[in-house]
């Protein structure tokens, strides 16, 4: 007979297909994902400057804003000592400031170098230098004329301050900033900033030109060099060389493997830049360490993906096995069903017709009838044993019996069934056992139909062993059939599964092995094979001695 195509099939095509996009996704995800963690970073390079240059300038803010400003705490009294002591802690705390000068000035009517309205002018007294490396406190008379620049810059702007000042108000930040301060490249000059008590006083030593009266002011000018400022880089990771250069500066650099950048750096080191530079195999180790979470996490969700997969296919697989078991289980079922159905039919058309029978084939109809009948019974009340074992609805009725004449008996009548079906019985260490006889003669007369069933014809043999244990009762059934494959015997206990041979195309639904593996449990026991193809199948149930 043809064997029937089967009906279910398993694309594995779409299932490749499938596990082919989602690698392919993966593959892109983590490609964009690198580029774009490399273009972060890039972008990184060229704007996170600014940081480097705010930690870098802090000194210099720390100087301009509060070093600088001290000099008013003196109230214009400054000596040279008081100077000298002052230059010594700027230099040891800002190593951009390398020189230093310091004008003792005196403002008064009729004094001046400088002069404006009011008769008021103001006369540097002496003036000192201060440098790094060595300090000069000789008082110069005669200023250079670069240093001339400085204190006419500042004293023309501090008299204008006292002319055009009201002392009623409070002076703003902006006009105190433009009167006191001058900030030029490489340079800050700065003065005494004057109270509103300072500028009364000054204005009534203007107005009375008789007499010669002056104030005495201090100025100071320091002179910066911006190679000595400290570059902070704050950011190692992005910037392997940092320098400072002249705002003119323009490496000729056309190597492609390299980043550069700059920014201008403020104030009086205006004539200057941070210059940023860092080669792009430099950035490959931070874009890695960025990169490599990122990686991480798509890995595992890619394998995340991946188990939600197989867990489908699994729960899909399942469930076409499942309805295959039930489909198949419809099919025979209902041959089984209806091969009886027919033939009762058959017979009983035959006997209810209207030509005469004789006493023989009356015999034979009614025989026929009997036996298809046992057959439905027999089918339905294993379906029925079945649904009761499984709901635990069936109460065990547990007797004493002899278990060699128990198995003789079931013996005899499979003989008598079934003539050419050579079956064998040993006994050992047991004689009397506590059970159910009809669960026990169940096990019994499905593991004999099932030996005989699936054995050659011309070797369907059968050895029964019964041996007694200390706690248990091991009934081994070995036939010398045609086996079970390998990759079958976890399932062939399952209910309506069926192997698929040529002695399974017919008159099986599945229940057999399910029954008596039901069975078993249901005592308390355990049931196992084992077989090898084409030499024969061993089941081995072992039952516990009940006290």
């Amino acid at each position: 007979m043809k064997k029937k195509a089967k009906i279910y099939r398993k694309n594995f095509s779409l299932i490749i297909v499938l596990l082919i996009i989602t690698s392919c996704f993966f593959i892109v995800a983590l490609v964009v994902s690198y580029n774009l963690t490399g273009k972060y970073v890039e972008s990184e390079f060229y704007s996170k400057k600014i940081e480097v240059l705010d930690q870098t300038i802090k000194p210099y803010n720390d100087f301009f804003r509060n070093r600088v400003s001290e000099i008013t705490s003196y109230q214009g009294f400054i000596g040279t000592e008081s100077a000298s002591k002052y230059t010594e802690e700027v230099f040891a705390d800002f190593p951009f400031v390398n020189r230093i000068i310091f004008y003792d000035l005196r403002v008064g009517n009729t004094i001046g170098r400088v002069k404006q309205k009011n008769h008021l002018g103001v006369l540097v007294k002496a003036a000192y230098q201060f440098k790094r490396d060595e300090q000069d406190m000789k008082p110069k008379q005669a200023l250079s004329a670069y240093d001339k620049t400085d204190f006419n810059v500042m004293s023309v702007k501090l008299l204008k301050y006292i002319n055009r000042i009201d002392t009623l108000h409070s002076s703003s930040s902006g006009e105190l900033f433009n009167t006191f301060y001058d900030v030029k490249p490489n340079k800050v000059s700065y003065t005494n900033i004057l109270s509103r008590e300072d500028v009364k006083v000054f204005k009534e030593i203007g107005k009375d030109a008789g007499n010669t009266a002056f104030s005495k002011q201090s100025m100071f000018t320091f002179f910066l060099d911006a190679y000595m400022v400290k570059v902070n880089n704050v950011h190692p990771e992005l910037y392997q060389n940092i320098s400072v250069q002249p705002v003119v500066y323009d490496q000729l650099d056309n190597n492609s493997d390299m980043l550069i950048t700059e920014v201008p750096l403020p104030a009086a080191f205006s004539e200057f830049k941070l210059y940023f530079k860092s080669a792009k195999q430099y950035l490959n180790a931070e874009i890695n360490r960025r990169y490599i979470p990122i990686c991480v996490i798509l890995v595992v969700f890619y394998i995340f993906l991946l188990i939600i997969g197989w867990l489908i296919y699994r729960n899909l697989n399942v469930n076409i096995k499942l309805f295959k078991l039930q489909y198949d289980f419809i099919n025979n079922f209902t041959h089984e069903f209806k091969t009886p159905v027919s033939v009762i039919k058959i017979a009983g058309s035959n006997l209810s017709g209207d030509n005469e029978l004789s006493e023989k084939q009356r015999k034979k109809y009614g025989r026929i009838l009997n036996e298809e009948a046992d057959k439905l019974n027999d089918l339905m009340s294993k379906l029925l044993s079945f649904t009761q074992l499984e709901n635990k609805s069936i109460s065990i009725k547990n007797e004493e019996i002899n278990l060699e004449d128990f198995a003789i008996r079931y013996i005899e009548t499979f003989k008598l069934k079934y003539p050419d079906f050579e079956i064998g019985l040993k006994v050992i260490n047991v004689k009397l056992f506590i059970i159910d006889p009809i669960l026990l003669g169940s096990i019994f007369q499905n593991l004999m139909e099932n030996s005989y069933k699936y054995s050659h014809p011309h070797r369907r043999e059968l050895d029964i062993k019964i041996v007694g244990e200390k706690k248990n009762v091991v009934l081994t059934f070995a036939d010398k059939g045609i086996g079970i494959q390998k990759g079958e015997l976890a399932n062939i206990f399952k209910k309506f599964y069926r192997v698929e041979n040529q002695y399974n195309q017919n008159g099986s639904v599945g229940l057999g092995l399910a029954f008596c593996k039901e069975l078993v449990t249901f005592i308390g026991g355990e049931i196992n094979v084992d077989s090898k193809p084409n030499e024969g199948s061993t089941f081995t149930v072992v039952l516990p001695y009940l006290t």
